[in-house]
């Protein structure tokens, strides 16, 4: 039966998965190791595999084929034969809304906990919507366009004429269905930048002036980099990170973008960096912290599932030490804009708490970004000046 090789393929992509890798790194080298599945096995493991992360611990005591028919129930709006075989009494609920699926699983099946899914709900920041939170997870977000320099309408109707629908957010973004190819349909990307929603609501903390000397710490591919000099093209910019290779898909992604002044430095920040950064003095510094991710975690379903909670106090420690570093290079009465994609009270509220108690900075706001009202990221950020 055509069931059974499905579950077949799934119990093999799930056996040979140890969550090391990213899953879609992990599929597409499974994938191409295992030319003999074709684009429509493809298409059904991928979603089999992302459905059935996304269901995290819940009903872990059940059989994994079970639990992959509720995942799959759950996170999509048409059926499947995995639904259809285990699940038939619901398949014709299947378009029905998620908060109304999850009323169905729950009187089918008791021992099912929403807060299984999340298994970590407990060190969530305090003024995260639990439920809503929660229930997101069975969503899949969207991909998000900031545009730049007043091409928001030319680039819209280039994707509405390619079949892609654009949903318009505020005067600079465009939300698309995640998995949208842009780079098979929009040319060069100097106007444009894939970034996520709550990440681009961060850039409300900058306010950089003309001539500013900034330095992007922890830059990674520079998104926020792109996003500062946007408001501001005429700042000095310093942009750093461990990774060179992560500077050199920078200076990529830069190059595309048409940012063409700006130092970079590999750097790795929980060393001393005096003779690096002697004679630097900032004006601000975007410390884009390493973390958990957990507020990314439904672009990358399987970290519900391999997360290891210990891993939080590390995170936490490893914020407190970049940011202590980094602070002595920023001048007076200047901010530090301190940002995580993380939904852990440990990596955000208690951090701050920490920079406060520890170092020369008050905090002038901060704030949990909510994405998951808005099919984005959730991020948190605050702004910190330093005193004397």
């Amino acid at each position: 039966m055509r069931v059974e090789h499905q579950l077949r393929a799934f119990e093999q992509i799930f056996k040979s998965y140890d969550g090391a890798l990213p899953l879609h790194r992990f599929l597409f080298t499974y994938f191409k190791r295992n030319k003999q599945m074709g684009s429509s096995d493809r298409r059904w493991a991928s979603r089999y595999i992302y459905s059935f992360f996304r269901l995290g611990k819940a009903l872990i005591k059940e059989e994994r084929a079970l639990r992959l028919a509720i995942a799959d129930f759950l996170c999509n709006s048409t059926s499947s034969l995995v639904i259809e075989s285990l699940l038939p009494e619901l398949k014709q609920h299947v378009e029905l809304s998620v908060s109304e699926k999850l009323e169905l699983i729950k009187s089918n099946y008791p021992a099912f906990e929403l807060t299984d899914v999340f298994s970590f709900h407990e060190e969530l920041s305090e003024s995260i919507d639990k439920p809503a939170f929660l229930n997101s997870f069975f969503t899949q977000p969207d991909l998000f366009i900031r545009v730049t320099g007043g091409h928001l309408k030319t680039i819209a109707e280039v994707l509405n004429k390619d079949g892609i629908v654009a949903e318009q957010i505020g005067d600079n973004t465009l939300a698309v269905a995640n998995g949208t190819k842009l780079d098979q349909i929009l040319t060069g990307q100097q106007h444009y930048q894939v970034q996520d929603l709550s990440s681009q609501q961060t850039g409300s903390f900058f306010q950089p002036q003309t001539w500013d000397k900034w330095w992007d710490c922890c830059a990674a591919s520079g998104g926020k980099s792109l996003l500062l000099h946007d408001l501001e093209p005429k700042i000095e910019l310093l942009v750093s990170d461990v990774r060179e290779n992560s500077l050199n898909n920078l200076d990529e992604r830069f190059r595309e973008a048409g940012l063409k002044k700006y130092q970079k430095k590999v750097l790795d920040l929980l060393q001393n960096n005096a003779q690096d950064l002697h004679d630097y003095e900032f004006d601000g510094i975007i410390l884009d912290a390493p973390c958990s991710g957990s507020g990314t975690w439904g672009r990358t379903p399987e970290m519900l599932y391999y997360f290891e909670q210990h891993k939080i106090s590390y995170f936490s420690k490893l914020q407190q030490s970049i940011a202590s570093n980094v602070v002595k290079y920023l001048k007076e009465g200047k901010p530090l804009i301190y940002i995580t994609c993380s939904v852990f009270k440990q990596e955000n509220e208690d951090v701050i708490a920490y920079l406060l108690e520890n170092l020369p900075l008050k905090l002038e706001k901060m704030e949990l970004i909510k994405g998951y009202t808005h099919k984005a990221d959730t991020m948190f950020v605050a702004r910190l000046i330093k005193t004397n």
